[in-house]
């Protein structure tokens, strides 16, 4: 098996088109034509990570963090990211980063953050918005359903829990050839009207490509009209954090302890208590402050996140609690749903857990 292979399970996994535009993810180093060895997988592929992949006969590690996010102009070692990089590259070592690709995944990080926590009736807290975009065309009635399966296949027409999604229209379609024309239906120079329908589908952009490629071999005519629109509609199914509730209220105290042994935290950093019990929560894996007031619009009772600074604690206002429990704590369990998914989809092949822990945040 080539790492390309390899590649093409992983963005099946957290396609590359759903991370931020800000983000570095997919192949950061390495060739894709080599013959996979083994797959380590890690948070951070920092040098001992990049030594353990080594030792371990593994020439792909599938990081979660993408050990180069910001542009570089040399490569001398002098610091953490281009010695692990130099290491990397030295022993024909392939990195690839999933990050925001994932984080915004419906069974992505915060999916994987909720289930550890028990949640239920969940759903995304911040929908990413234009990415949603429709095709409208127009076929000849005998064609339509052909065309629309054509679609649907391709990945045209799923809104929400729904698939097959189109809607239809008849009408009259004028059309006159030239004389380079080879026309279905009618003569060069003829004008012709014939009865059409026009089909709708919307999809996620990041498709475009493989509808268009299908509608053109699916449908009939010499020269197909078509539509693509941007449109503003929230993706309900992608996006950053998610909100559910548990099974049963808890006191805050009582909550935030059974954070705490779930997600094996050092220590949870939060807002003033207000005696409310905790039902409805909030979470975002890593670096959330920006989301604290989507987080307090949707109703949480409390907003599991990290990296929050001393004046964002005052932004709780009262109204809910918000709760620090530490970057790597918030996104633990992600690299055992990596090793898991590919662990399902590719069979009798050394996938290995990284056994390195690279939180850089330690506790007294």
């Amino acid at each position: 098996m080539k790492i390309k292979e390899i590649l093409s399970v992983l963005e099946e996994m957290a396609p590359l088109a759903y991370a931020e535009d800000f983000d570095n993810v997919g192949l950061l180093v390495g060739d894709s034509n080599v013959v996979a060895t083994g797959i380590l997988v890690c948070h951070d592929a920092l040098e001992n990570v990049i030594e353990e992949a080594i030792a371990k006969k593994c020439n792909l590690i599938v990081c979660f963090h993408p050990i180069l996010f910001s542009g570089i102009k040399k490569i001398t070692g002098k610091n953490y990211v281009e010695r692990a990089v130099l290491k990397a590259i030295k022993n024909d070592i392939a990195i690839y980063a999933v990050h925001t690709a994932l984080d915004n995944h419906k069974n992505g990080v915060n999916k994987i953050f909720c289930d550890a926590l028990g949640l239920k009736n969940t759903k995304i807290l911040i929908p990413k918005q234009q990415y949603i975009q429709k095709l409208v065309t127009f076929s000849p009635l005998q064609n339509a359903e052909t065309i629309k399966k054509a679609l649907f296949s391709a990945g045209a027409g799923t809104i929400g829990n729904y698939e097959d999604c189109s809607f239809s229209s008849n009408g009259i379609g004028t059309f006159k050839g030239n004389s380079e024309s080879n026309p279905v239906h009618g003569s060069r120079f003829e004008l012709i009207e014939a009865e059409e329908i026009k089909i709708e589908v919307t999809f996620e952009k990041h498709l475009q490509g493989a509808i268009l490629k299908a509608l053109f071999a699916a449908h009939p005519y010499e020269e197909v009209a078509y539509e693509v629109y941007d449109l503003q509609n929230a993706h309900q199914n992608i996006g950053l954090g998610m909100i559910g509730e548990l099974a049963s209220p808890m006191s805050e105290a009582e909550f935030l302890s059974y954070v705490k042994d779930t997600m094996l935290c050092g220590v949870i950093r939060h807002s003033a208590f207000l005696g409310k019990p905790i039902q409805k929560v909030a979470v975002l894996g890593g670096s959330g402050s920006f989301a604290i007031a989507q987080a307090k619009q949707a109703g949480a009772d409390i907003f599991l996140t990290a990296d929050l600074k001393y004046h964002n604690f005052y932004e709780a206002e009262n109204q809910f609690i918000l709760a620090d429990i530490g970057h790597f704590e918030s996104e633990r369990f992600t690299k055992n749903y990596i090793v898991d998914f590919l662990k399902k989809k590719i069979l009798n092949f050394a996938i290995i857990f990284s056994e390195e822990n690279t939180n850089p945040v330690k506790y007294l």
